[in-house]
């Protein structure tokens, strides 16, 4: 241990992604002193290139499953072995580093999925104990500070706004247009995908190059909005705000009073450091978050923090990412050229609202993408060696795209994250289980799905279709939820409607651990949002009542 550890603060964030940037600029901004701890690095312009081995192929975003493993499987029955189950980025601006950047807002009606569907067998379905009304100025907040591009009143199935977006869609690309066509012809409706990106000149901001290549890759310029380049500036100019990287904090502590008083974290050199503060914020993400509240055992919390109803890590959901490919006839066909124009930039939501004679409840958005980068560009039955594989690369790349759907999960209790009795990590700390079984209406929305957008491709002139279902969840999206619930009841939830804790009322979660239901959209947006909401609420209401 140090000889004197660093001086209190008002409040201690773990985290650095959406959430926890948030909340440092916001309170930043009002005035606190705010220390960020980020267990990666703080990555700067020149760290980011298009080497695709080097980004995707060598966990330089992500986490290493040799020091920093997970476990898997699918049932009590089973023995949990070693994965690298939703792998996400661990660095400074966490998974808007690497995203796709998708931030379509909720609709209003899932904020209401139980009242309006009822009890779905052997699900954990519940509303929100928060309206669209209740979020829709901070979506606007967000959506303009953070700077994103849109088209407002393009998306039918969208609740009311009070304001457009700050920069236009990104242009059309040609996967787009074939997309938008077979959608006309079979009577369906797209729009263009809201992004997290400025395409016009916007706050001394460049707009991006765009070109299929952005999807998990760290953006060297201004244009492709992620915490790291907005909202962590932001609070880092308010003099009040101390991002500390490489810091892995290994246990919240706590007073007699049952009040947070800091955290415990090892720093890069692996020195133990206590950082004292008046209120303590996780933002780790949906796995890692209940990790660190089961490791931070006490006297008073024998069973994790914040842990008393038994929810920290259940309801566990993750968005499987399914789709179709389609392989269009080079004789017949133009070249999609699914490099050129952003990634994803036109989607439905004509899917996305519960249409029961589907034989399933719930939706999702869907999208049309190219199939991959040059080097991992995946084709079901593609050659990997040789003169076929050049041959697929020259017959297929070109000319194939597949549309895609994030699975609306639903919430069993059942599935969940605790620790690993058996794997520790490098640091020798226990790892994140994940135990989870899709529920049948997973498999039958996620089939259904697929299978439609399969003839959405027919409709678009592919020859060649083949369907890419989920076998089990994978984690695939990083998109990790429900795992410290949001509700009134603190028998069945684990943060109330301002997501503080109900058993510390000085402890705040402000990742997707807190979303009720998984929703089928990127939670990105609405963690921000929420936690905007949330803070603001932490400076009237809160801070008074703070030791």
């Amino acid at each position: 241990m140090p000889e004197k550890n660093p001086d209190p603060v008002d409040v201690v964030i773990v985290g650095a992604g959406a959430g926890g940037a948030t909340a440092a600029k916001v309170l930043t901004e009002a005035g606190l002193r705010v220390v960020g701890l980020e267990r990666g690095p703080w990555l700067k312009p020149e760290h980011a290139s298009g080497d695709e081995l080097k980004i995707l192929n060598r966990n330089y975003l992500w986490q290493d499953p040799k020091i920093k493993p997970r476990t898997f499987r699918r049932n009590d029955q089973e023995t949990a072995v070693v994965t690298n189950f939703s792998a996400t980025p661990q660095v400074v601006g966490g998974g808007t580093t690497h995203w796709g950047a998708m931030v379509p807002r909720m609709t209003e009606n899932d904020f209401r999925m139980r009242s309006l569907i009822g009890d779905v067998d052997g699900a954990s379905l519940v509303d929100w104990p928060i309206t669209y009304d209740e979020m829709e100025p901070y979506y606007t907040r967000v959506e303009w500070e953070f700077g994103t591009s849109g088209l407002a009143g393009a998306n039918r199935w969208e609740g009311w706004r009070s304001r457009g977006y700050p920069t236009r869609p990104s242009n059309l690309s040609q996967i787009g247009r074939v997309f938008a066509t077979a959608m006309d012809e079979l009577g369906h409706s797209t729009f263009p995908m809201p992004q997290g990106m400025v395409t016009e000149l916007y706050r001394g901001r460049e707009p991006f190059s765009e070109n299929g290549f952005w999807q998990q890759y760290p953006d060297p310029g201004s244009g492709k909005s992620s915490t790291l380049i907005t909202f962590v500036p932001d609070a880092v100019a308010t003099g009040r705000y101390d991002p500390r990287p490489d810091c892995y904090v290994r246990e919240i502590l706590v007073g007699k009073d049952g009040r947070a008083t800091g955290v415990l974290y090892q720093n890069g050199e692996g020195t133990e450091i206590v950082q004292e503060a008046k209120a303590v914020i996780v933002a780790c993400g949906g796995i890692e978050t209940p990790r660190l509240l089961l490791m931070s055992t006490s006297a008073l919390f024998p069973d994790g923090l914040a842990n008393s109803s038994g929810m920290v890590g259940k309801n566990a959901t993750f968005h499987q990412y399914s789709f179709s490919v389609g392989l269009f006839d080079r004789q017949l066909h133009h070249p999609l050229y699914g490099w050129s124009g952003h990634y994803m930039n036109l989607c439905s939501f004509d899917f996305y609202e519960t249409d029961e004679s589907r034989g399933h409840v719930l939706g999702s958005l869907i999208f049309p993408s190219m199939i991959g980068h040059p080097i991992n560009w995946t084709f079901p039955g593609r050659p990997t060696w040789g003169q076929a594989a050049k041959d697929a690369d020259r017959d297929f790349f070109n000319h194939s795209m597949k549309i895609g759907v994030l699975l609306h999960d639903l919430p069993v209790e059942s599935n969940r994250v605790d620790l690993d009795p058996d794997v520790v990590d490098a640091w020798g700390l226990p790892v994140a289980r994940i135990t989870h079984t899709p529920h049948p209406n997973d498999y039958a929305q996620e089939r259904w799905q697929v299978a439609k957008n399969g003839e959405i491709l027919e409709a678009a002139g592919a020859s060649k279709i083949i369907p890419v279902n989920m076998e089990r969840i994978t984690g695939n999206t990083s998109h990790e939820l429900g795992t410290a619930r949001m509700g009134d009841d603190p028998a069945t939830s684990v943060v109330d409607r301002w997501c503080r804790a109900h058993d510390v009322p000085n402890l705040y979660v402000f990742d997707a651990s807190f979303f009720p239901t998984a929703t089928g959209i990127n939670p990105a947006l609405t963690i921000m949002a929420n936690t905007w909401r949330c803070v603001d609420h932490m400076l009237t209401h809160d801070r008074h009542d703070w030791r």
